[in-house]
């Protein structure tokens, strides 16, 4: 078993260094979205850190900047949606990461049952509930537990070293 060597007190990571670095790691882009309960207007944010945590009980976790606007307008709520976004759905991203304006203006969606807004034609969609939020630092780590989820035809969105694209098979896992 290796170790990690200790810290050194004061020893710095640059952040475009990090950032660099990180952007290695190809992610999935996922819209979370819900309806604001004092507007009834759909609201939502694009993440890249969205994972499975927990089979039992079924819990998905993502991470949102504390500087971010819409994540507690999405919380406020509990429930929200989470739809996984297709390879050829750049621009329902680039609508969705929009600071200001209609973010659903060009955004096509329908509602899951809890009345959230579920992105069409994205690969999959989990309806879930806010479980708890932890401290990530200059991010927030969003814990929700699973209420529902389904899938649907085509391969995943991808971000990979600043740019959107797709996701090409190459092997047997």
């Amino acid at each position: 078993m290796t170790t990690a060597p200790p810290t050194r007190p004061g020893l710095r990571i640059d952040q475009l260094d990090f950032r660099h670095v990180m952007s290695h790691l190809p992610t999935g882009v996922v819209a979370v979205t819900a309806v604001e309960p004092a507007s009834a207007r759909p609201v939502g944010l694009i993440v890249g850190t969205f994972a499975s945590l927990s089979l039992e009980p079924p819990l998905v976790a993502f991470s949102v900047a504390r500087t971010s606007d819409s994540w507690p307008r999405v919380r406020h709520g509990g429930r929200f949606s989470a739809s996984v976004l297709a390879e050829r759905q750049d621009a329902v991203c680039r609508s969705l990461s929009r600071r200001s304006g209609d973010k659903f203006a060009d955004v096509p969606w329908h509602p899951s049952p809890d009345g959230a807004p579920r992105v069409n034609s994205a690969v999959a969609w989990i309806d879930c509930a806010l479980e708890q939020e932890l401290d990530g630092g200059d991010h927030v780590i969003v814990v929700a537990r699973v209420l529902r989820m389904s899938t649907g035809p085509g391969e995943p969105l991808v971000f990979h070293k600043g740019r959107l694209g797709g996701y090409r098979d190459t092997a047997a896992a």
